[in-house]
């Protein structure tokens, strides 16, 4: 009796760590039991799947809801269901299929979790299964699984019991995991994880590490949810996306799917849908000639403000735009248009909301302990522990999920500096040297290389980007050649020296030449992406447009010129949303672009550039098939400080195709302008930065230039140009 009292004490307070032992079909002395836990029960009936065997009623051993009665040894194999009376009277009655008759369905879900990181979410978190009963009966219902290894006891909890952390304790595994499989549960269940640290204490209720989809403040609950509904269109996508990255075009629109464009009336204040997006943004995106969309993070995130940077679920669409499902069609519109999908993802950090992973357990299971190590300064935010091998298989899970379930085509890793380097954004004394006493994170290197070998081999099509703002060494070479393992690296240092070049007065920036040169000293070290990103028009640094010196003209010609000079140099593009537009004023997470805009010429006249650009880039090999190797690319002039006039060739791999592109810094305009050329070829203008149509000057320049046998720039022919004010001209030669 008294060992009874102590089970009826840890079920009543939900400290029960293996349920399994005390409840459904368990040995007693020398007699079969069926034991069954309900706190709200007055009574309870026990009804069996085969009318050969009759009902039992179970006897109270308790007043606080522990049942059982003895039963014959022929029921154990057969499922059973318990019948609830309840209420003073026992007037209230319901019934369902008892989970603790399922301890090896149960168990299952830790078979197969191993160091194989596509086990982990097709096996932990909340799966619908149909599972097979002793009886070869089949039971559908829900798996839950959760890691939680310092915890003394764990419960789901959700709409099906009240959120009482009492009626269904979870079982402790040996490997850390708790399970249960609860039938009758089905896609759409809400539900968390009541969690008691190692002492017994209650911690905030935990939504799912591994929840597919979530629901918003305040519940902030996980929520059940099928991912073999969805029926995918984008085959032909699929096939195409096989073709050589490096060799193909890539101009890519970073977006922020919350701010990009609100619904029309002044009074719906809510976001587009995905599915309204995919009807919206997918069509801009394609007349514009972007061949990629960049989403900055979608995996689930509590606070708004954070742009998605603060994940929580990291393997959950944001539901602020629609279900799973949505964003799978969403994805497969892009697809079916032609439109590659990559998102930013965030696994250098997380928040320390008390619904999510930070002391999940009651310790720092997911992040480092020692602060020191543990928590971004920058950010107010947890570090994932990246040596623990249980964290580096959820990350490295997460990364092939979204490829997997969401046919992503590739992951721009956000962050890596801040993983690689202990020390970073630390001053001295605040940060603990590696084991060589340097501040390299060995364990953070180890995951990133480990995270692309398994993307790359999984997914040979897809891409991985690395935002990495130092000069480590081989961020996008293989990891068999001592890389990291990238695909891409974004060129950050090009960034910020060509943004702080073109912020100059052009009165002053031959003093400053070099900021626009210096680049192509290290252009095809690495496999660069250009960007200009969200980080660049946010935090008083002003939008692309007010960087830009001189008056309303000249800053917009300033612009049209610098993306002239972008789309010329080596390397992939990525520009934000709203550069295209010429913003005036920095992006605000809170409101959409400013649409109304184009309805001034200027406005128009840039968006009208970037799209002419991307057109051209997209339908011209030689500004795209060499962007990572130097045979794509040599100078003519570099070193015309005085003018602040660069020009440069770019050379197509696959044909003898040429681009001349000629980039005037300067409000000075120049008639017989000569530049070295390298055949007698004629040129022909392919796009002028500063046409009419662009809101620029309309000054006259050659369509077609005949070249001389004039020597000049170290070259044999030479010929004499028109070079508008601000701007960048580009002529292509087809060579026979």
């Amino acid at each position: 009796m008294q060992l009874v009292q102590k089970v009826v004490e840890q079920f009543k307070q939900a400290k029960c760590s293996q349920p399994f032992s005390q409840l459904g079909v368990i040995e007693g002395e020398g007699e079969l039991l069926l034991r069954v836990w309900r706190p709200e029960a007055t009574s309870i009936t026990i009804t069996w799947d085969s009318p050969a065997l009759k009902d039992i009623s179970l006897l109270p051993i308790s007043t606080s809801g522990l049942f059982e009665a003895v039963i014959p040894r022929d029921c154990a194999s057969h499922v059973y269901r318990v019948v609830v009376n309840k209420g003073q009277q026992g007037q209230q009655q319901y019934d369902y299929i008892d989970p603790y008759q399922f301890k090896e369905q149960a168990y299952h879900a830790v078979h197969f979790i191993d160091s194989t990181p596509f086990n982990l979410y097709q096996q932990a978190g909340a799966q619908l299964l149909t599972v097979d009963a002793a009886d070869n009966s089949s039971v559908e219902g829900v798996r839950y699984c959760v890691f939680a290894p310092n915890a003394s006891a764990v419960s789901v909890i959700g709409d099906f019991n009240q959120w009482d952390g009492r009626v269904h304790p979870m079982e402790k595994t040996s490997m850390g995991y708790w399970v249960l499989f609860i039938p009758g549960m089905a896609e759409g269940e809400r539900y968390k994880y009541q969690v008691k640290d190692s002492r017994g204490y209650d911690l905030p209720h935990k939504a799912d590490p591994l929840g597919f989809s979530a629901e918003q403040y305040p519940s902030h609950a996980s929520k059940v949810y099928n991912h073999d509904n969805y029926t995918w269109n984008d085959d032909e996508w699929l096939e195409k996306r096989k073709a050589n990255k490096y060799t193909t075009p890539m101009s890519i629109y970073e977006v922020h799917l919350g701010s990009w464009k609100r619904p029309n009336s002044e009074s719906d204040a809510r976001y587009l849908s995905y599915k309204e997006l995919a009807d919206n943004l997918i069509d801009y995106v394609s007349d514009m000639g972007y061949t990629h969309v960049e989403l900055l993070p979608i995996s689930e995130f509590p606070f708004d403000g954070s742009w998605g940077y603060q994940p929580v679920g990291m393997f959950a669409p944001t539901s602020r735009f629609g279900d799973p499902d949505d964003f799978k069609y969403f994805v497969d519109r892009c697809h079916q248009a032609g439109v590659g999908v990559i998102i930013d993802w965030v696994p250098a950090h997380f928040p320390e909301d008390g619904h999510g992973l930070a002391r999940f357990d009651g310790t720092c299971m997911y992040e480092y302990e020692d602060p020191k190590k543990g928590w971004h300064p920058d950010w107010n935010s947890c570090i994932y522990d990246f040596g623990k091998d249980t964290v580096r298989q959820f990350l490295v899970a997460n990364a092939l999920f979204w490829l997997d379930k969401f046919h992503i085509d590739g992951l721009r890793v956000d962050a890596v500096a801040s993983m690689l380097y202990l020390d970073y954004s630390r001053n001295d004394g605040e940060w603990i040297p590696n084991v060589d006493g340097g501040n390299e994170n060995y364990e953070a290197i180890s995951l990133l290389r480990w995270m692309n070998e398994e993307v790359y081999k999984h997914f040979p099509d897809a891409m991985t980007i690395a935002e990495e703002s130092t000069s480590f060494p081989k961020v996008s070479r293989p990891v068999f050649d001592g890389g990291l393992g990238f695909g891409f690296k974004w060129n950050m240092g090009w960034m910020h020296d060509s943004l702080h070049y073109i912020a100059k007065d052009p009165a002053y920036r031959n003093y400053h030449h070099g900021d626009i040169t210096f680049s192509m000293v290290y252009a095809f070290d690495e496999s660069f992406v250009l960007p200009i990103s969200h980080d660049e028009v946010v935090h008083g640094k002003g939008s692309m447009l007010r960087k830009m010196p001189g008056d309303e003209w000249q800053q917009t010609a300033n612009l049209r010129c610098y993306a002239g000079f972008m789309y010329g140099h080596p390397g992939k593009k990525l520009n934000f949303m709203g550069n295209e537009l010429g913003q005036s004023s920095e992006w605000n997470h809170d409101s959409e672009l400013d649409w109304g805009l184009l309805n001034f010429d200027r406005h128009a006249g840039v968006q009208a550039v970037y799209k002419a650009l991307n057109h051209l880039y997209k339908t011209t090999p030689a500004l795209y098939e060499q962007d990572h190797h130097a045979d794509g690319f040599a100078w003519i002039d570099h070193s015309n400080a005085e003018q602040s006039i660069v020009s440069f060739v770019r050379n197509a791999k696959s044909s003898k195709q040429k681009v001349y592109v000629v980039t005037n810094f300067t409000p000075i305009p120049h008639e017989n302008f000569r530049v070295g050329v390298d055949s007698k070829n004629a040129l022909t203008l392919a796009l002028n930065t500063d046409d009419e149509t662009f809101w620029g000057s309309g000054m006259t320049v050659l369509s077609k230039a005949t070249p001389q046998k004039t020597a000049w720039n170290d070259r044999d022919y030479s010929v004499e140009l028109t070079i508008p004010p601000l701007a960048t001209i580009f002529y292509v030669v087809n060579e026979k």
